[in-house]
């Protein structure tokens, strides 16, 4: 684990905020020089501190059809690796967006992508369920996405009635 000092972690802030900030921008926000932002962004990524930089979309928004499923997985850890051999055998199929070891009642969440619903069914069915050590899995669609890394989604509409009093 890296241990990282206070101007680091408030870079790391800023940019999680918004990756699009100039290193020029980073430094005024800071009261520091832009060679400070520059050399404490460059250790981070080379820490793989930071590992991407990337755009939030509202894929609503899109002409772009997908589907979006939410995998609750049982299974049965592997004798001297735990999770970890059956957690990378399902994070390197291109469909799998996302893995997370969970506590609960169930014990990994896979976070899948699909062009539609029968592509991710045959996921599940062909690829995941057939793993020895999967138990069980339980599929949840997304249907909307109301708020993602902080980004809120929905778009209110005006109310343009007006008022009446008494």
């Amino acid at each position: 684990m890296t241990e990282l000092n206070e101007t680091k972690l408030k870079v790391l802030e800023l940019l999680k905020e918004d990756a699009r900030r100039t290193p020029a921008l980073l430094a005024t926000m800071l009261g520091i020089t832009e060679e400070e932002v520059k050399a404490a962004i460059q250790e981070l990524e080379d820490k793989h501190v930071i590992v991407k930089y990337a755009a939030v979309v509202n894929w609503d928004k899109v002409d772009d059809e997908k589907v979006t499923a939410l995998i609750e997985v049982q299974i049965t850890p592997e004798r001297g690796r735990g999770f970890e051999g059956i957690a990378e055998r399902i994070y390197l199929y291109p469909q799998v967006k996302s893995v997370y070891l969970m506590s609960g009642a169930y014990d990994l969440l896979v976070e899948v992508e699909g062009k539609n619903l029968r592509e991710v069914a045959n996921f599940v069915s062909e690829k995941l369920s057939p793993i020895d050590s999967v138990l069980s899995t339980k599929t949840n669609f997304t249907l909307k996405k109301y708020k993602q890394d902080g980004i809120i989604f929905d778009d209110k509409e005006e109310d343009n009635r007006l008022m009446i009093s008494p």
